[in-house]
């Protein structure tokens, strides 16, 4: 792949780097990973980070298979395209999640999936690319709590906490609330704590970071950050009346 990209780079006229800059980028954080020629997808336990084995999956069009020790699933290169797969494995909610083949490579590879969840808990997960390093998931409870890496782990009643935290890219980021109080007001947001004094920056539009909120043991919302946009908050959602509103902005609010 390599030299394939250093090929294109000299067979490029100069009016056209902009477009193979924006290639790299799609292409940077799937690392090209290949084994035996072979894509791969990569399973991740979003409440510890740790990988998933023996999970199985289908992917639309291609077939069916188990992941590895390693949270591995290795499947012939598809035609570039957009693609979907059913997970699952006894512990962890069924889910489907999809993915995109972007010049034979798959253009993220990693998937937090969510064990199962006691009835009435929410589990919000965000993850993203190889950067920024560091990025933090925020829940704010209004005039209660604010769950995050910088201030609360847990909240005083114990109903919310911070899962994981990560310092060194990819995620993921986990945060937990066993009981949403239909009576109070929530906010939930990212904050690219590796760019928080750059308001300009467009590095947490660019991060490919995708938040999925679960309860009542689905996937309930899937959101994908909109590229191109200047700000180190990106302000997912918020919950109302025991309802989840979609946000989806990224702005310098925080």
């Amino acid at each position: 792949m390599k030299r394939f990209l250093y090929f294109l780079l000299i067979m490029i006229p100069l009016s056209g780097f902009s477009q193979f800059e924006k290639m790299l980028d799609e292409l940077d954080d799937a690392e090209t990973e290949m084994v035996d020629g072979k894509l791969v997808l990569r399973l991740f336990n979003a409440e510890n980070g740790e990988t998933v084995p023996d999970a199985n999956v289908k992917i639309e069009g291609i077939g069916e298979f188990t992941s590895d020790m390693q949270g591995r699933v290795l499947f012939d290169i598809p035609a570039d395209g957009r693609y979907a797969f059913e997970f699952s494995k006894q512990g962890f909610i069924k889910a489907i999640y999809p993915f995109e083949v972007i010049a034979g490579t798959i253009f993220y590879n990693r998937i937090s999936v969510c064990p199962v969840l006691d009835f009435g808990t929410l589990r919000v997960v965000v993850e993203w690319a190889r950067r920024p390093k560091d990025m933090d998931a925020h829940l704010v409870k209004e005039g209660d709590y604010h769950i995050s890496y910088q201030n609360l782990h847990v909240s005083k009643d114990g109903v919310a906490r911070l899962d994981r935290d990560d310092r060194d890219g990819f995620g993921p980021e986990t945060i937990t609330v066993k009981n949403i109080d239909e009576q109070a007001s929530y906010t939930y947001f990212i904050k690219n704590y590796s760019d928080k004094n750059s308001p300009r920056s467009k590095d947490l539009s660019k991060s490919k970071a995708v938040v999925r909120v679960y309860g009542n043991n689905q996937l309930m919302h899937n959101w994908q950050i909109t590229p191109d946009q200047r700000g180190t908050s990106w302000k997912v959602f918020v919950i109302s009346n025991g309802r989840i509103q979609p946000v989806n902005e990224v702005n310098n609010m925080y």
